[in-house]
């Protein structure tokens, strides 16, 4: 079975259109020798000759003539096709841990929408365990979270520092419980910040557990608690308190984005996707 060379049969339809070796060159972007290569390599495979050339023309054989108009069609079923791939919508389910999400989101977004349109987005927000399973399980084409385990696998795009965070105001009492404003239990950074206090025999008491994010917020600015924040994500007028009450220093982790696709233009859309992270995510 003959098969046909898209950029062999690209060639002959230009020199045909354009009677020229010279003028299909500069049209292509290629060089007179490399289009003459492509024509003689399509001219052997069909076993005629398409272009006669003499030093004062370049005009379609006998044989070029009647393969003139199917070479036409054939290039633009090819380009129907690619269109056809690249013009279709496309969804990517992509996971954003709820505490990793921060001021660069938004702009993580518009980027990945700019460098390909034809993309639908749907964005699930949760906890990095919840988002991983989730992943796991192919629900999602790619998850942004906080490493929380030993698990090696996925991309780092930096690190995750995190700090004791409170209100100028707050205050707290020598021999005194740590008021601590938490998440439900199975949020990470209650964990991370639990572990560091009982490591250091020092007691707390948790204020506001099991609320919403806003509400730990809204505890902690209002100096009825403290909590573990990550330096990017402490609440705005909070400060770092860590060495004025004599609080144990938290380990820092890693954001990591974990995808298991391969094809060309969604592994282009995860570079655009990391690339972004990286560039706007705001300095620890």
């Amino acid at each position: 079975m003959t098969t046909l060379d898209v950029d062999a049969v690209q060639a002959f339809v230009t020199v045909a259109d354009l009677q020229s070796f010279t003028r299909a060159a500069e049209l292509l972007g290629s060089t007179q020798g490399a289009i003459s290569v492509k024509l003689k390599r399509l001219e052997d495979r069909l076993g005629q000759r398409l272009i006669e050339r003499t030093p004062r023309s370049v005009r379609l054989s006998a044989q070029g003539a009647v393969f003139i108009d199917g070479a036409r069609e054939f290039l633009a079923a090819h380009d129907r096709a690619l269109a056809g791939v690249f013009s279709a919508r496309r969804h990517f389910g992509l996971g954003i841990a709820a505490h990793v999400a921060g001021p660069e989101v938004p702009t993580l977004l518009a980027r990945l929408n700019a460098h390909d349109p034809g993309l639908t987005i749907e964005v699930r927000m949760d906890t990095s365990r919840v988002l991983l399973d989730a992943f796991d399980r192919g629900e999602l084409d790619a998850a942004i979270i906080r490493r929380e385990d030993d698990r090696r696998d996925g991309e780092v795009l930096g690190p995750e520092h995190f700090g004791w965070f409170a209100a100028p105001q707050f205050a707290h009492r020598q021999g005194e419980p740590l008021r601590l404003a938490a998440l439900a239990p199975a949020c990470g950074v209650r964990d991370i910040a639990t572990r560091a206090l009982d490591a250091g025999s020092i007691p707390w008491t948790e204020v506001f557990l099991g609320g919403t994010s806003s509400m730990v917020t809204a505890a902690v600015s209002a100096g009825l608690a403290i909590s573990a924040f990550s330096c990017r994500l402490a609440p705005p007028g909070t400060v770092e308190v860590s060495h004025r009450f004599g609080l144990p220093p938290l380990p820092s982790t890693e954001i990591v984005m974990f995808s298991t696709l391969t094809d060309a233009r969604s592994r282009e859309a995860l570079r655009t996707l990391a690339t972004a992270f990286r560039e706007h995510r705001p300095s620890s």
